[in-house]
């Protein structure tokens, strides 16, 4: 597999110069998509800027001066995709993985409290040894539960120290979701219906701007009202 691609070939999502060089990194097998995350090379330098070239980002990388997700990041090429959290404590500056209303891939300012938790939309559901509940997360995580209070499509709080459910945000009427996929990624509506489709079409979510879309296409981020820091309006 090639470590490059070429940057008119990389995805519409990624925020990138098409025509600044030839050739840009590509990120290595994970828990996240091609189309929705960067490798992180590309993103200290391109995106937060901490660096001029992805030598540097190799060595800030290889310093062990990048958290994500509260963890040093090891491997330049790691994928940094959505909701993921990244820190630098040298800078003292976090940020969050997030797509702007062009939907495109943005590094959003967070701060120290906001830094400590990150949202993961459940997948799947499976029912594992002892009658518990593994929960299949968004970006590769799985948690085993005693309970199973939860359904796919609602989002969980975790705190990235213990992995602790600090809250759940529901997919349901008046939930604040953020649109991941489609024509209207990266915009953020207010949900007005959950239409439950019977047979094999997946379920729609209707919004109070009067537009739709299906379930897999939406991401809950907060009660009534967004929990986490968003990125700007385009001008």
């Amino acid at each position: 597999m090639s470590d490059h691609m070429k940057r008119l070939a990389a995805p519409r999502s990624w925020p990138l110069k098409r025509k600044a060089s030839t050739w840009v990194a590509k990120q290595s097998p994970g828990a996240h998509s091609v189309e929705s995350s960067m490798p992180a090379v590309t993103v200290l330098r391109d995106m937060i800027g901490v660096c001029d070239t992805a030598k540097e980002a190799k060595k800030i990388i290889g310093n062990r001066e990048v958290l994500l997700d509260g963890v040093p990041l090891k491997n330049p090429k790691a994928p940094i995709g959505f909701m993921d959290v990244v820190s630098i404590p040298k800078t003292g500056k976090n940020y969050r993985m997030l797509l702007n209303d062009k939907g495109k891939l943005t590094m959003v300012g967070i701060g120290d409290d906001e830094a400590k938790w990150k949202l993961c939309r459940i997948e799947d559901k499976t029912r594992v040894k002892d009658g518990k509940i593994q929960l299949n997360l968004s970006g590769g995580r799985n948690m085993i539960l005693d309970k199973n209070g939860y359904k796919t499509g609602d989002v969980l709080k975790i705190a990235l120290e213990d992995q602790s459910i600090m809250d759940v945000y529901h997919l349901s009427k008046g939930a604040a979701a953020m649109v991941i996929t489609g024509v209207h990624a990266g915009k953020t509506y207010t949900v007005s219906d959950y239409v439950e489709i019977r047979g094999p079409s997946p379920n729609i979510i209707r919004f109070d701007s009067g537009s739709e879309t299906v379930k897999d296409n939406v991401f809950v981020v907060g009660t009534q009202s967004p929990a986490i820091t968003l990125p700007e309006a385009s001008q």
